[in-house]
This record gives C-alpha cells, sequence and structure tokens, in this order.
C-alpha cells in the first residue's frame, strides 16, 4: 500500500521557477501560501483524481512526517523533495482557519456596527437641525422684507403729509366726496349729542318712576295707619300707582329709542367712518408714491434711473387702484347710511313723539298703542320677578 501511495505522488510534479530551480517552501507558510500551493497543484495535475490523491496522501498516508514527495520520479535527485511535515502544517492551518471567531472580534465588529450607526443617526439629525435653520432663516428674512417695506411706506407716507401740511405738496381732492364725507362728520356728532341727551332723559325718567312708586307705597301704607286721612292718601296711592304705570311704558319707548340711535351712531356710522379712514391712507399713499414718481420723472435717464421709475410706476399703480376701490366702497358706503338714516329716524322719531305726547296728555291707551305699533315689549329691570303692579 506504501508502495502505490508513494508512486501516486511520485508522477505529480512540482512548478519551478523561470530559471529552472525548484522553489522550496518553509515549513511555517500562512494560511494564503498554502491556498496557492494547492491551486498550483490542482492546475500542473490537470485532474481531480490527482488531488484526491494528494488528499489520501495527506490523510492515511503511513507515516507522514517521514515521507517525502519527489518530482520527476522516484528517486530522484534531492533537489525536488518536498517534506510531508509542511503539508500537515498546511492542514493545520487550514482547520485552525475554520474555527468560529472569538468573543473579541464579534465585540469589535459590532462596535464598528453601532459606530456606523452613530454617524448614520448624526448625520440625519444634523440634516434635519439644518433644515430648521433654513426654515428660521427664511422666516426671519421674510419678516426683515416686511419691516423694510413698512418703514419705507411709512417715510414715504410721512414726507407726503408734512409736504401737504406746509402747503408745498399736492394732494387728490374729491370735492363732492369730501363734501359728503365732512356732512357724516357733522351728523355724527349731532346725534352723538342727541343719544346723549336721551339716556340722560332716560335716566333722570327712571329716577321719577322709582320716586313716584316709593310714593305711591307711602300714600297706601298711611292710608292704612290713617282712618281719618284714609280716602286721601288713597287717591294719591292710585294716582302715583297710575303714573308710575305708564312711566314704565315710556321708559320701554325711551329705551328703544336710545338703543335704535345708538346702533345707527356707533355701529352704522362708525362702520362708514371706518371705511373713509382707509380711504383717506389710500389716498395718502397714492399722493405718496405719484409725488416720488414725478421726482424721479424729473431726474436723468440712465440704466439706474429708469428701472427705479418702473419699480415707482408698479408701486403708483398698485396704490391707484386701491384708492380708487375704497373711493367706490365709501361713496357706495354713503348712499346706503343716507337712506337707512332716513328709514330709522323717521321711525324713531314718530315713536319718541307718539310716546311723549300720550304719557303727559294722561292717555294711556294711546300709549299702549304706541308700543304694540312698533312692536315694543316691555322688559323692566326686574323681569324674572313680578312687578308690583302685576301683585296688585
Amino acid at each position: 500500500m506504501t508502495d502505490s501511495i508513494m508512486s501516486k505522488a511520485a508522477t505529480m510534479e512540482i512548478p519551478i521557477n523561470s530559471n529552472g530551480d525548484t522553489g522550496t517552501l518553509a515549513e511555517d507558510d500562512s494560511l494564503e501560501q498554502a491556498a496557492n500551493l494547492q491551486w498550483s497543484l490542482d492546475e500542473k495535475v490537470g485532474s481531480s483524481r490527482g488531488t484526491r490523491d494528494l488528499q489520501q496522501v495527506m490523510v492515511s498516508g503511513p507515516n507522514l512526517n517521514e515521507t517525502s514527495i519527489v518530482s520527476g520520479g522516484y528517486g530522484g535527485t534531492a533537489e525536488g523533495i518536498i517534506p510531508t511535515s509542511s503539508i500537515k502544517d498546511l492542514r493545520m492551518k487550514a482547520r485552525r482557519s475554520s474555527v468560529p471567531p472569538s468573543s473579541s472580534v464579534i465585540h469589535h465588529i459590532a462596535s464598528q456596527s453601532h459606530e456606523y450607526q452613530g454617524s448614520n443617526m448624526h448625520h440625519s439629525s444634523s440634516s434635519s437641525s439644518m433644515t430648521a435653520e433654513e426654515t428660521t432663516r427664511g422666516v426671519a428674512v421674510e419678516k426683515i422684507e416686511t419691516v423694510k417695506k413698512w418703514g419705507l411706506n411709512t417715510y414715504k407716507c410721512t414726507k407726503q403729509m408734512i409736504s401737504e401740511r406746509f402747503g408745498r405738496g399736492s394732494r387728490t381732492v374729491d370735492l363732492e366726496l369730501e363734501a359728503q364725507i365732512e356732512v357724516l362728520r357733522d351728523t355724527k356728532r349731532k346725534y352723538e349729542n342727541v343719544l346723549r341727551l336721551a339716556r340722560a332723559l332716560t335716566n333722570h325718567f327712571y329716577n321719577m318712576v322709582q320716586t313716584q312708586h316709593a310714593l305711591g307705597d307711602t300714600f297706601a301704607d298711611l292710608s292704612q295707619k290713617s282712618p281719618e286721612l284714609r280716602d286721601e292718601f288713597g287717591y294719591n296711592a292710585e294716582t302715583q300707582k297710575l303714573l308710575c304705570k305708564n312711566g314704565e311704558t315710556l321708559l320701554g319707548a325711551v329705551n328703544f329709542f336710545v338703543s335704535s340711535i345708538n346702533t345707527l351712531v356707533n355701529k352704522t356710522m362708525e362702520d362708514t367712518l371706518m371705511t373713509i379712514k382707509m380711504y383717506e391712507n389710500a389716498r395718502l399713499e397714492f399722493d405718496a408714491y405719484r409725488s416720488d414718481l414725478e421726482e424721479l420723472s424729473l431726474g436723468p435717464r440712465d440704466a439706474v434711473a429708469m428701472a427705479r421709475i418702473d419699480a415707482a410706476q408698479q408701486q403708483y399703480q398698485v396704490h391707484k387702484d386701491k384708492y380708487e376701490r375704497l373711493r367706490s366702497d365709501v361713496t357706495i358706503k354713503l348712499k346706503f347710511l343716507e337712506e337707512n338714516k332716513v328709514k330709522v329716524m323717521h321711525k324713531q322719531l314718530l315713536l319718541f313723539h307718539n310716546a311723549i305726547s300720550a304719557y303727559f296728555a294722561g292717555n294711556q291707551q294711546q300709549l299702549e298703542q304706541t308700543l304694540k305699533q312698533f312692536n315694543i315689549k316691555l322688559r323692566p329691570p326686574g323681569a324674572d320677578k313680578p312687578s308690583w303692579l302685576e301683585e296688585q
């Protein structure tokens, strides 16, 4: 058996160098050299059978430590002899290479993975922070632009207002609209005075009704405690109670009158005046940009000046459109306000006249009919409790 194994090994060729000398391998070569040796042997033999024979020699050959492989045939010179101990060393190294990695290696790989994941997380967090910074920067730039535009507009309007006040600047005037606005302001002042006086009348009349109420209670009490003046106190108590009842009815009519005047003055007229204020601001802005455009038009006509003139022309057109739109709104609101004012005041003045006349004439039926005519429901200050008149 030994002879057959050795004969098979003797038929194997060993690669030689380019100068014709056989190459020798050290006994402690690395795993890479062993792999290269195996690949070279396989290539030279040219068949899988030779490889299996070599493996059989390495695994089951007797006394592998003393056996040698000779190139060119059995019993050749010693120059091509390769010790089989080196093949055994190669096999042992290959087995050690298949051993699973140690815990230290696994820990090193895991630490590298954690470092990679940490770097990815740091990259994503830095990207999100950069996005947030860009958003904040964009908002800040937008605010700065808004403040810049507001400052420039305020400067132009202030300059125009000072020029108009000192008579050096021109202003756009709509004579008919300005007259209507002045009439409205004067009317509002007068109606505010009517409202103030009507509230004062309501307060005084309410106090008078309360006094009549207390006086009627006193007369009624004295009529019970003074038998000799029972009839006289009784008549006066009934009279005061009747006056108090009519006074409460008149108070309902006057309160309705005051409420309607208050709505007309402090809501309807005030809304129109707010639109007029917006119109006047738009007029001031329009004149400011108009004056700016006129000044630029009188200057030089170079490229920079023409660019500024084009920008001023655009701003002038924008404020002109705004001014004309608000002027139209003011005209419409003044028209509707006048119609509404005539309608409301016609009704309220008729109510006030009829109620006052019926009360001082002592015509209780006429007074109650006036309230029904204008759909006024009495709601005295103690409406959730029955009044002393209802209890009687």
